[in-house]
């Protein structure tokens, strides 16, 4: 068996193959990756640490490890309408294992090949496992937070609350069938960036954000920024298919409070709500916002609902 490889045979042997796309002239291997900026829109770059037994289990397959650290700092970039362009990566290891990089490092550049984003840089250090990312990425029309308003329409992109009902098969701490083992493993490392979504929106929507803690605490991010106050009607919520099969009566309390779903919650004006209703985007109107301190308040069937948590929290 040969040695483990060191610090510079791993950026040369798993990383620096990377394909460079659109405005790198320069990429791995020199002291700082050289980029040139697009000459029109403005960059906007977003960047996320996942740590192993936090975010994701240490044992998981190093592919989808890599691919759901990939996919959840792009969707940062798809909640503000930016087009990918670069990212680095951060990567500390408990040990050099030339099996495990190689994995990772394939499920890191084919997702990075499927959304035409390019590795342009990074650092490999030893202590436990961890990943961070950062994404740069392109856009000419942002979809900000701070821009809602009274009575505008809150809306969700897709179903809701599939990886929080996934966590505990993916822990092994609930049995299931394969193929629902399959689809609980997908719906939380392969989590699909709205980019579409957003593009189509940017011409309607007044604010937006991707759901990675929770449907509420995200949605009160709006409305801290937005100075509003915010009714859901959980009702309306389209809860994930997934979640109904593994969490069956607690589904719509992971829908409205579980984290990791990164569809997009965001606000529509009621002048324009007629045009993205037009858009037929498979979105669902899920409340209103109005005057008011900056709280959401939650709603079934005519009753208030309190939720069990208030979403992921990072301490």
């Amino acid at each position: 068996m040969g040695a483990a490889p060191g610090e510079f045979e791993i950026i040369r042997d798993f990383f620096a193959s990377a394909p460079q796309g659109q405005g790198v002239v320069l990429g791995i291997g020199d002291d700082c990756a050289l980029l040139q900026a697009p000459s029109q829109g403005q960059l906007a770059t977003s960047m996320d640490t996942l740590v192993a037994g936090r975010h994701f289990p240490a044992e998981a397959d190093p592919a989808a490890i890599a691919a759901r650290a990939l996919r959840v700092n792009l969707s940062d970039l798809a909640a503000m309408n930016a087009r990918p362009l670069w990212f680095t990566l951060a990567l500390t290891l408990p040990e050099s294992d030339a099996n495990w990089l190689r994995k990772f490092s394939s499920g890191l550049l084919q997702t990075a090949a499927q959304f035409g984003v390019s590795l342009v840089g990074g650092d490999t250090t030893a202590g436990p496992l961890s990943i961070t990312i950062q994404v740069i990425g392109q856009t000419a029309r942002p979809l900000r937070r701070d821009g809602a308003g009274c009575g505008d329409s809150i809306y969700v992109s897709g179903p809701l609350g599939a990886a929080a009902a996934a966590l505990p098969v993916i822990l092994g701490d609930q049995r299931v069938p394969a193929e629902v083992q399959h689809q609980a493993e997908h719906a939380f490392y392969f989590p699909e960036p709205q980019f579409a979504t957003a593009a189509a929106i940017s011409d309607f929507a007044s604010s937006a954000l991707d759901i990675s803690d929770g449907l509420i605490a995200d949605l009160a991010h709006i409305c801290e920024s937005s100075h509003v106050s915010a009714d859901i009607y959980l009702e309306r919520l389209p809860v994930s298919p997934i979640a109904q099969s593994l969490a069956g009566a607690n589904a719509l309390s992971l829908s409205a409070g579980g984290g990791d779903d990164y569809q997009l919650c965001f606000t529509v004006p009621p002048e324009k709500v007629e045009s993205v209703e037009k858009l037929e985007l498979g979105v669902t109107a899920i409340g209103t916002l109005s005057a008011g301190a900056a709280e959401v308040r939650c709603w079934h069937n005519g009753e208030p609902w309190q939720a069990p948590s208030k979403g992921y929290q990072h301490f």
